[in-house]
């Protein structure tokens, strides 16, 4: 089973004359109590092209000291990482390599270095004894794994052993941890002339100083995939010259540049959303199924909108492919709107027209459909599909199916693109209010929900392009698919109460409670029906498509 912590620390260089100056005394620190020294053995794993690492990303397998055991630790912002651990064993084990599959994909993880680390500890208390903070001087060996086995082998093929000192400083404690206090030590340590260090851990700089430097992020797509050149290559491609200049353009309007640029960019940031966030949806981080089930609708909806730039019969089956993905994450991310809305519906019912155990029936169904729906989430992200799509996208990103749209300057196809997926909406929306009340409005409205969303997704992928109007355009068509989506989210609650109600009949409970949250979601229903003109109305003037045109 493994273990989380989060890890928020700070590192320094350190020499053979640096000297800890007195801590006690600074912000809380009563007392610094020594806790020895520890000898560490670390082996750390990558794929043979540095995946992990150029995503900030380490995995290693460390004996000594006080947490043995496997390491995987993932970026959590800055200066804070999250530290997964579990028990040693001979190979990488699963409930770590899972996490990082999506970066990985089909490569195998192998050991890259080996850190021998001499660790000399000191405990940072307050008052009452508490720990706040340890700070550890590290006298650190490196080498490439399986090169060298003891301190001053020499190395091969122009890889050698690095040796250094540093200084690390960690927040402990399982209360509230104070970042100010990191500020506190800093400010004593460069009172004495210590610095921040240059590297961002210790595997990069073994990386670096043994030969073995990895290939920097910005030369990788999200899992580490070469961009070939990026968008000086695609320029070239498209026939023009390679300029770094600002377009002029109306005012409010973002970068000049093509349509090409504009769309592979969105296209790239999506698809880093979708990996950096799979090992949270693993780990059911709150609102990671639905951060990434957006980005894989994003992704979906560039393609179609923008059939000018990216060829429609290569990018159609992908698309197909992310609808997938997106349905498979909708069952979990779906289970947690309703669940939230029939709560707070069930909250706000008063006592006395509580009939019945209603929270605990509620509790039950929800659980049974969360234990479903999680297991169909964790399925389809261990599952060969899923892992063909993430390099089905790389492969996209490597060699676009550029159509001659893509040479076009960005504002010209991006606001035509957008305005035709407005147009679309407009059609959908009239429609839905023409159509007579009940399922078929009901239907209707949902249609026009989806178009609603990916016109606001077209607006936000041309932001860089046509700037602010792009911005106010997609703010107002939120408004519109908010409200429709209030909509459906009714439509779904509804037959989730005349769910709960037949089973709390069957139990014999009585579903009076259910039936009156059910007669209360088709009065929401309608409030929103009776809004949509006036909302509408405000999101389709005139005004606002004209300030796209470039």
């Amino acid at each position: 089973m493994a273990d989380t912590v989060r890890e928020i620390e700070r590192k320094y260089e350190a020499d053979s004359t640096t000297r800890l100056p007195d801590l006690a005394g600074i912000d809380r620190v009563a007392t610094v109590v020594e806790q020895g020294v520890e000898d560490l053995d670390a082996l750390y794993y990558d794929t043979p092209d540095q995946r992990l690492t150029a995503a900030g990303i380490t995995l290693r397998r460390r004996t000594g000291g006080r947490d043995a055991g496997w390491h995987l630790k993932l970026p959590a912002g800055p200066g804070e990482r999250e530290e997964i651990r579990a028990p040693l064993s001979d190979v990488p084990p699963p409930e770590l390599t899972s996490l990082v599959r999506a970066r990985v994909l089909d490569r195998d993880l192998v050991p890259v270095v080996r850190l021998r680390t001499r660790r000399t500890v000191r405990e940072l208390r307050d008052a009452a004894g508490a720990p706040l903070a340890e700070v550890a001087v590290d006298e650190v060996w490196a080498w490439p794994a399986g090169e060298a086995e003891k301190p001053g082998a020499a190395g091969v093929a122009g890889r050698t052993e690095a040796r250094w000192r540093e200084i690390e400083v960690e927040l402990t404690g399982g209360g509230e941890r104070d970042p100010g206090l990191l500020d506190e030590v800093e400010r004593a340590l460069a009172a004495v002339g210590v610095h921040p260090a240059a590297a961002p851990s210790k595997l990069a700089r073994a990386l670096e100083e043994t030969g073995l430097r990895p290939a920097r992020p910005e030369d990788r797509t999200a899992a580490g995939a070469s961009a070939k050149g990026g968008a000086a290559t695609r320029r070239k491609n498209f026939g023009e010259k390679e300029s770094g200049k600002k377009g002029s353009g109306k005012k409010g309007s973002g970068k000049k540049g093509t349509a090409g640029d504009l769309v592979l960019e969105y296209v790239r940031e999506q698809l880093r959303v979708i990996v950096e966030l799979d090992p949270a949806v693993r780990r059911d981080v709150p609102d990671s199924v639905h951060r990434m089930r957006v980005a894989t609708r994003r992704l979906r909806s560039a393609f179609r909108s923008y059939t000018k730039v990216l060829d429609r019969g290569v990018t159609a089956p992908v698309g197909g492919e992310l609808k997938w993905l997106a349905a498979e994450l909708g069952v979990e991310r779906d289970r947690e709107v309703l669940t939230d809305r029939l709560v707070t519906a069930v909250a706000d019912v008063p006592r006395t027209l509580r009939l019945g155990p209603v929270d605990a029936r509620l509790r039950i169904w929800s659980e049974r459909h969360r234990a479903a729906s999680r297991d169909r989430v964790l399925a389809a992200l261990d599952g060969d599909r899923y892992l063909a799509l993430l390099k089905t996208l790389h492969a996209l990103l490597e060699d676009p199916p550029l159509r001659p749209g893509a040479g076009r300057p960005a504002p010209e196809i991006a606001a035509r693109a957008v305005l035709k997926d407005y147009r679309r909406l407009a059609r959908r929306v009239r429609t839905a209010l023409d159509a007579p009340a009940g399922q078929d409005r009901d239907v209707a409205l949902h249609r026009a929900r989806k178009a609603a969303k990916r016109t606001r997704y077209a607006a936000e992928a041309a932001r860089p392009a046509l700037g602010r109007p792009a911005k106010k355009f997609a703010k107002r068509v939120k408004r519109v698919q908010q409200l429709l989506g209030d909509h459906q989210d009714s439509v779904v609650a509804r037959g989730a109460l005349r769910e709960l109600a037949t089973q709390a009949q069957q139990a014999g409970e009585g579903g009076f409670t259910f039936g009156l949250l059910y007669g209360r979601e088709e009065a929401r229903a309608a409030d929103r029906e009776r809004e949509l003109p006036r909302v509408w109305k405000k999101a389709s003037r005139r005004k606002y498509r004209a300030a796209l045109r470039p």
